[in-house]
């Protein structure tokens, strides 16, 4: 096995309370504090089968967990969500649907006395 071949232990944190990756399986975890974005272009079906998964962690409580291979991201969700609906018919139509989930703070109110 060449070096290029060995697996690298220069990466891996020993610090037991970095929780951005997940030992069971190796999957990066996207926390709070972290930026993160990607695009993806799939088929209709795969896509509306993606939307389906959402819709039902969505109906089922205030916490979602989106994945891949590679990474998940746990979000704990609040109120009000929102959906904009955006159609461009003028050239090639397009419609473009965005949700928008604000993060669920845990935070309580200040009491009146």
């Amino acid at each position: 096995m060449s070096d290029a071949d060995a697996p690298s232990t220069e990466d891996e944190s020993t610090d037991p309370e970095d929780d951005t990756t997940d030992h069971e399986d190796e999957r990066t975890t996207i926390r709070n504090g972290r930026a993160y974005e990607e695009e993806y272009r799939l088929d209709a079906a795969e896509a509306g089968r993606f939307l389906v998964d959402l819709g039902e962690q969505l109906q089922a409580g205030d916490e979602l967990t989106i994945s891949t291979d590679e990474w998940e991201l746990p979000f704990a969700f609040g109120e009000p969500v929102g959906l904009e609906v955006d159609f461009d018919g003028v050239g090639e139509p397009e419609l473009e649907i965005e949700l928008e989930l604000p993060g669920r703070t845990d935070e309580a109110a200040p009491r009146v006395e």
